[in-house]
């Protein structure tokens, strides 16, 4: 993947030095033939043309040639000098020539003088005719000058050909390597990312040293989401055990009452027992299958509240009376008959939508907890206002450790453990409530007791 993600990048920049290259090739050659086409198109003050023009300033009377004072002046003015030369190429006349100027000119001096610069470095030469009359003029700075090529059409196109792919083969060298460079560069941090995204696949959640630059903030992202995603291993592997350890607690739950239930049904199965005996043997057989029929609902119960399948029968009722009536019930209790438990609410009606049988499990679950798991002597108070049941107790309270884990399903607290039950409880009555779209909080101190505030959905009030 690595090697895949650099060579698309190099291929990439590659096809870019390509596209370049044409451009500025077909740049090069327009500008070319511009050039020359241009050449044909003479500026009116160009030098060339000045001495073509230069003959109107020359006059011929009866074969000799002289020279206007307009055009001595025109000379002056362009820092020139001008030889009159006759058809045998002696000079018949001179203007401001200088002095090591020859005065007669063989064919072959004439090209030599019109091809380089024969007098100085800074004088440029051009030649002109009138009638039977040729005239040199000298322009001394005139910024000219001229190179002389000699070529063959086939030679310049081998020229252009080899070191035109010599240049092609050096700017695809050099924008390899600067590719190579700039897509390590590039395609690094992108393969680090890939490793990385790998290592959350296999869950692996070391974090990782994060480069700098336009990738920081990604991989500031992936750790986070590295450290979230341990933490959460962590919590399934906590739930995991918790639930193993719940599983094996049931499961010795359900073998007490099974075995209790096979003894007394083999000592009923053998005929000696009294009348007496009989039924006190059944009706412990009929209360242990009761227990056993509780964890079962319970089981069945907290399976559907996980996956939301709570079926709930919505009625309008009045809170007042119906926390009232829950703790008459208990106070009719034989187990709770001596309770000390308070009870006041705000109003005499407070109306919400609930489902009767679910909400009383609920709420008689906190209320028999506040019972069950503190002193015989404690004291419960039982508030209804508006939008809230609250169940506080000053019993033995609940321990830090414990009360983090109170509603978690497969989680038995350290004051529990003489306790007969499922251990499914107080998970079950946090769903219930939060299944009507209330919420419930608990808080605990131990020896100062223990507080749970039920938060109801806004319902109808009077």
């Amino acid at each position: 993947m690595k090697w895949k993600l650099t060579a698309r990048f190099l291929l990439s920049v590659l096809s870019i030095v390509i596209i370049v290259i044409f451009v500025n090739t077909a740049i090069l050659i327009g500008f070319f033939i511009f050039q020359q086409f241009s050449n044909y198109n003479v500026s009116p003050y160009s030098e060339e043309k000045y001495v073509r023009d230069f003959q109107q300033y020359i006059d011929i009377n009866n074969g000799t040639p002289s020279v206007s004072k307009e055009g001595l002046q025109q000379l002056h003015q362009r820092n020139a000098w001008i030889q009159l030369l006759d058809h045998n190429g002696q000079v018949v006349d001179a203007h401001f020539a200088p002095d090591k100027a020859p005065s007669h000119y063989a064919p072959i001096d004439l090209i030599q003088v019109y091809k380089y610069k024969e007098f100085d470095g800074d004088t440029t030469v051009y030649m002109g005719s009138k009638e039977s009359i040729s005239y040199l003029i000298g322009i001394k700075g005139s910024g000219v000058t001229r190179y002389i090529m000699h070529f063959s059409g086939s030679s310049v196109l081998q020229f252009m050909g080899k070191f035109g792919l010599l240049i092609v083969i050096a700017d695809l060298l050099v924008a390899a390597l600067v590719g190579w460079f700039f897509g390590r560069t590039l395609t690094k941090p992108l393969y680090a990312m890939i490793e990385r995204i790998h290592h959350l696949k296999n869950h692996e959640h070391k974090p990782i040293k994060m480069p700098g630059g336009v990738y920081k903030p990604v991989f500031e992202n992936l750790n986070e989401v590295s450290r979230e995603l341990a933490a959460h291993e962590q919590e399934r592997k906590r739930l995991e055990e918790l639930r193993e350890e719940w599983i094996s607690n049931v499961s010795h739950d359900m073998k007490t009452p099974l075995a209790s239930i096979r003894g007394y049904a083999e000592l009923l199965n053998d005929g000696k027992l009294s009348p007496y005996e009989q039924t006190e043997y059944v009706q412990i057989i009929e209360k242990q299958s009761l227990h056993m029929q509780d964890l079962l609902d319970d089981l069945n119960l907290t399976m559907r509240l996980r996956h939301q399948q709570l079926p709930l029968s919505l009625t309008e009722v009045n809170m007042v009376q119906f926390i009232r009536e829950i703790i008459i019930d208990t106070l009719n209790t034989p187990q709770y008959e001596q309770a000390n438990i308070e009870f006041n609410a705000s109003k005499d009606i407070i109306k919400h939508h609930i489902d009767e049988h679910f909400m009383r499990r609920a709420v008689m679950n906190f209320l028999h907890n506040a019972l069950l798991h503190n002193p015989s002597d404690v004291s419960v108070n039982v508030h209804v206002d508006d939008h809230s049941i609250t169940i506080s107790d000053n019993g033995s309270g609940i321990a830090a450790e414990d009360l983090e884990h109170i509603f978690e399903r497969y989680y038995r607290g350290t004051n529990t453990e003489q306790t007969l039950g499922t251990g499914l409880g107080t998970a079950i009555a946090r769903d219930i409530i939060e299944a009507h779209g209330g919420t419930v909080t608990m808080t605990s101190e131990e020896q100062q007791g223990t507080t749970v505030s039920i938060r109801l959905q806004e319902g109808e009030k009077e």
